[in-house]
């Protein structure tokens, strides 16, 4: 039996708390769960684990060999890491839609303190740095804040750009630094999309779960297949997301351009860096908070390599 299945109801407890985590940090517009999976150190794990149901696993459900199909894929790591998602999702929603309403800079500044900590512990696990590492950090790094910056654009409501929608925004979940709800946004379908759900249109979200879930598998192997063959330059590259996505994450901002959703909610879609005009008690709670999120990371890691 692989080695992923002999863990103790206490790892398991442990793995719904870490799925927690990141279904907290997919609550969150522009933050990404991947980031927190690499945080917390299962992201190549969670990787394999999407790749597992594969062509084989299909064979074997069609067959009805469910006791093989069990022992092929990573069921029970994605069932409790999932069951902490949704237990985040479903209680953590409204609190954090509340705090970014109403703290947007309390709480932006300890997700910045997570993600600046993040890039130190993920850094490390770059084994040597080269002028290829040191590219393809720049490549990420690059990418994705160019990517932050891009102001949506029409788009289509063509099933087939919907299908493509799905598809690349549940890649994007999957990548540390980019929000796959924020890439909806750059393609214009945010909006569109969560009408769909308010509005209860099958059709629509049955499409762009169907990309979702062949971006999903796609993806997955692509992205297993190059940690796997090109380790360190992956690592360096995710590292560099991470950094640059800091331009999303940045607490103190000016709202340029936004939208409003079908329920009122404004959602800010241009927005501007800025710095505080004076030292007040808001800038110090949030630099507590940031280097509380700064902490956070540093002890996660620390107890992972234990």
């Amino acid at each position: 039996m692989p080695g992923y299945q002999k863990r103790t109801l206490r790892d398991y407890l442990l793995l719904t708390a870490k799925g927690f985590s990141m279904g907290a940090a997919d609550v969150v517009p522009g933050v990404s769960g991947g980031t927190m999976a690499f945080i917390l150190g299962i992201y190549e794990e969670l990787i394999d684990a999407i790749r597992s149901f594969d062509l084989r696993s299909l064979r074997l459900i069609l067959a009805a060999k469910m006791r093989a199909f069990m022992d092929h894929t990573h069921w029970r790591f994605l069932l409790a890491l999932g069951c902490g998602i949704l237990l985040a999702v479903f209680s953590l929603s409204k609190v954090l839609a509340w705090l970014l309403q109403n703290q947007p800079v309390l709480i932006w500044s300890f997700f910045l303190g997570l993600v600046l900590a993040s890039v130190v512990t993920v850094s490390r696990r770059v084994e040597s740095w080269g002028r290829m590492t040191w590219l393809s950090f720049l490549a990420g790094l690059v990418g994705i804040y160019l990517l932050v910056g891009l102001v949506p654009g029409a788009t289509p409501d063509a099933p087939w750009f919907l299908f493509i929608s799905g598809a690349v925004a549940i890649c994007a979940m999957i990548l540390p630094g980019i929000s796959g709800s924020f890439i909806l946004v750059l393609m214009g379908k945010y909006q569109y999309i969560l009408e769909a759900v308010n509005d209860r249109n099958l059709l629509v979200l049955f499409i762009v779960a169907a990309g979702a879930c062949v971006g999903l598998a796609a993806f997955s192997r692509l992205l297993g297949w190059l940690l796997a063959k090109y380790h360190d330059y992956m690592v360096a590259f995710l590292t560099g997301l991470m950094l640059g996505s800091l331009r999303k994450v940045w607490p103190f901002k000016e709202t340029l351009e936004s939208i409003m959703e079908s329920g009122g909610k404004v959602i800010p879609l241009v927005q501007k860096n800025i710095l505080p005009a004076q030292w007040t008690g808001e800038v110090t709670a949030a630099v507590c908070l940031g280097v509380l999120g700064f902490v956070v990371v540093l002890v996660l890691d620390r107890m992972a390599r234990r």
